[in-house]
C-alpha cells in the first residue's frame, strides 16, 4: 500500500494497545507512536486518533482492576481514568499538539451535533492540532455504547473524509479462523469486498482489558469502506507501530474501498437524505455551479421550506431542479443573506458563518 498517496488518516488504539494489564499506560509505546506521527505530520499529513483505555486506567480508582462493570461502574471509572489517558497523550506527545474531543453514537446521527464536531476537527486539523477522540463514556447509556469504540473510529473517519482507518489491535488482522485456537489458520491480506463467509470469520475478543472482538472491527471496516475510506486492522502491540506497518514488517488486513471519499458523499446526498427547503437561484449561479463552484449567497433569489444548517435543500431555476445540496445556513439565516455579497455575512448575521450558502463539496448536480 503506498502511504504517499493518503492525506488524512485515522488511528483507532484500543484498550489492549494503549494500556498494560495492570491498567498503567504504555509510555513507551506512546513515545514511540508520537515519533511515528511527527514524521507522518512533516510530509503533510493529518492524523486524528480515536484512544480508548478510559475504563481501563480508571479501573483502581474505583477499586474494580478486574471484571465486568455495570454501565455506572463503566462510567465512574472512565470519568477517572479519562483524566489520566489524556494528561498520557498530552505529556508524551509533546511537542505535537492534542485536544481532547468526547464523542457519543448520538453525535454522529444527529446532524447538529454531526456538523459541531466535525467543523471543530476540522479547525484544530487545520491549527496543526491532533484530535485524540473517545466515547463520551459518562454520559452515554448501553443503547449509544459503540463496542471498544471500532465503530467510532469508523464513524470518524466518515465524518472526517479520511483516506485511511487503521485499527490498531492486538491480532495481525482477519484469519478464516481464530489464530488464538487454531495454529492453522491462514491469514488474509486483502479483502476487496466484505461477504457474509468474511464476516462469519470474525471470533470473539481476546484481549483481557479491551471490550471489542474481531467482529466489531469488521462491522467498522464496512462503515469505512462505504464512505470511501481503506480499513486496516493489523497488531500495533511493538513500539514504533507506524514505521512497522509502513516498511512492510507488519502483517495486516486491508479493505479496499472502490469509492472515493467525495464521491461517497455526493451519493449519500442524492439518495440517503430528504430534502427540507429549496433554495431558488438566478442564471448566473446555475452557471457558476456548472462550471463546480459553490453556491454563493448572491447567487440566490429565494429559500423555502424549514431546514436548519447541514440539512438538505433542494437547488432549483426557473426550469426546475438543477442540483441538491447541504445548506451551511438555517432558513432564518438563508433569508437574510441571499442577494448579499459573502463580505457582508457577518455584518448582517453577526456572526462570521461560511462564505458559501452550499459548498461545492456539499453539493451535487441533478441537471
Amino acid at each position: 500500500m503506498n502511504f504517499n498517496d493518503l492525506q488524512r488518516i485515522v488511528l483507532k488504539l484500543g484498550s489492549s494497545i494503549i494500556t498494560s494489564e495492570n491498567g498503567e499506560i504504555r509510555e513507551e509505546w506512546l513515545k514511540s507512536l508520537a515519533v511515528d506521527i511527527s514524521g507522518l505530520i512533516k510530509q503533510g499529513k493529518e492524523i486524528i486518533i480515536v484512544t480508548s483505555g478510559g475504563v481501563a486506567l480508571g479501573r483502581k480508582h474505583i477499586g474494580k482492576p478486574t471484571g465486568k462493570l455495570k454501565l455506572e461502574e463503566k462510567q465512574a471509572a472512565v470519568a477517572c481514568g479519562q483524566i489520566e489517558l489524556m494528561q498520557g497523550y498530552s505529556r508524551v506527545l509533546k511537542p505535537l499538539k492534542v485536544a481532547q474531543v468526547l464523542l457519543t453514537a448520538w453525535d454522529t446521527e444527529r446532524r447538529r451535533s454531526y456538523l459541531n464536531a466535525k467543523d471543530a476537527m476540522e479547525t484544530m486539523l487545520k491549527m496543526g492540532i491532533i484530535p485524540v477522540i473517545n466515547e463520551n463514556d459518562v454520559v452515554a447509556t448501553s443503547e449509544l455504547n459503540y463496542g471498544d469504540n471500532d465503530r467510532l473510529s469508523a464513524r470518524v473517519a466518515e465524518m472526517l473524509r479520511a483516506d485511511l482507518l487503521i485499527i490498531f489491535s492486538d491480532v495481525d488482522g482477519l484469519y478464516d479462523s481464530n489464530p488464538v485456537t487454531n495454529k492453522n489458520a491462514k491469514h488474509i491480506a486483502e479483502v476487496a469486498k466484505i461477504t457474509t463467509e468474511i464476516e462469519e470469520m470474525a471470533g470473539d475478543p481476546t484481549s483481557k482489558v479491551g471490550t471489542g472482538g474481531m467482529k466489531t472491527k469488521i462491522e467498522a471496516a464496512k462503515i469505512a469502506v462505504r464512505s470511501g475510506c481503506d480499513c486496516i486492522i493489523t497488531n500495533g502491540h511493538k513500539v514504533n507501530p507506524l514505521k512497522n506497518l509502513i516498511s512492510g514488517k507488519q502483517l495486516f488486513t486491508r479493505f479496499i474501498s472502490s469509492v472515493n471519499p467525495l464521491t461517497a458523499r455526493k451519493k449519500w446526498i442524492v439518495s440517503g437524505v430528504k430534502p427540507m427547503g429549496e433554495i431558488i437561484i438566478d442564471k448566473g449561479a446555475v452557471t457558476a455551479l456548472t462550471k463546480g463552484n459553490s453556491l454563493l449567497p448572491a447567487g440566490a433569489t429565494e429559500v423555502t421550506g424549514k431546514f436548519e444548517r447541514g440539512d438538505l435543500v433542494i437547488v432549483k431555476n426557473e426550469h426546475g431542479e438543477v442540483a441538491r445540496g447541504l445548506s451551511a445556513y438555517s432558513i432564518e439565516d438563508a433569508k437574510k443573506i441571499i442577494g448579499k455579497k459573502s463580505s457582508e455575512i457577518e455584518k448582517i448575521l453577526g456572526f462570521a458563518g461560511r462564505d458559501e450558502l452550499i459548498h461545492r463539496d456539499d453539493l451535487v448536480l441533478t441537471i
